[in-house]
């Protein structure tokens, strides 16, 4: 029997939301999720690389892999993504806190069986890691399609978290000596390394050139 999944916020529940379209921001800007779910009665979290298409997330790997075989089969499951934009120092550590967003989405995955339909899901996850890197490879085999598993989940039951702004120290502590205010933290690209192995006068791709 499946049970649904309480999104409720019971503790600080003003930062929650129920908003598709943030969800769908929080996925695009992640490469990485954590996969939960529970095996035999042992827990599991797993890292994954995720991308999205339109409302459902996008998941990929080997077809002999325990965790595909098991959602695919219907295992119930839990998605979840965390972006970490601050550190937020108040005047005590009590009152100290975190800018973040976080997004947790629950529900069965459903394996993706038709070719074409897997190529492109494929193709969805390589452009979300890496825009304009599908143009620039060769083409994946059917052996190597086969060999891998996609899987979908809908974005249907989740729930948001999200905190962002200064410390919220109490009045009491306004007059503390100590320094009060936010670390920001974000996840920059660095400087592409090329393959040792690489073939001479292969050009560096623009794709990849810094953004800003």
């Amino acid at each position: 029997m499946s049970v649904q999944a309480d999104t409720r916020l019971r503790r600080l529940p003003e930062r929650g939301s129920q908003d598709i379209e943030l969800a769908c921001s929080i996925i695009d800007q992640a490469r990485i999720c954590h996969v939960g779910f529970t095996l035999e009665e042992q827990p599991y979290v797993v890292p994954m690389a995720l991308a999205r298409d339109v409302h459902d997330i996008l998941l990929h790997g080997s077809v002999v892999s325990r965790l595909m075989t098991n959602l695919a089969g219907g295992l119930s499951c839990c998605v979840t993504v965390t972006h970490l934009d601050g550190l937020v120092l108040a005047r005590s550590a009590f009152n100290s806190s975190m800018n973040y967003r976080s997004l947790m989405v629950f529900g069965h995955a459903v394996q993706v069986t038709e070719e074409q339909e897997k190529r492109q899901g494929l193709d969805l996850l390589v452009e979300h890691l890496a825009p304009g890197r599908v143009a620039d490879v060769r083409p994946s085999t059917r052996k190597e399609v086969n060999a891998t598993s996609l899987l979908r989940l809908p974005i249907e039951t989740f729930s948001i978290k999200s905190r962002n702004g200064p410390p919220g120290d109490p009045k009491s502590d306004l007059d503390e000596p100590a320094w009060a205010g936010v670390i920001p933290l974000a996840v920059t690209e660095g400087k592409p390394e090329a393959a040792p192995n690489l073939a001479p006068g292969i050009r560096f791709p623009d794709y990849l050139a810094p953004k800003n």
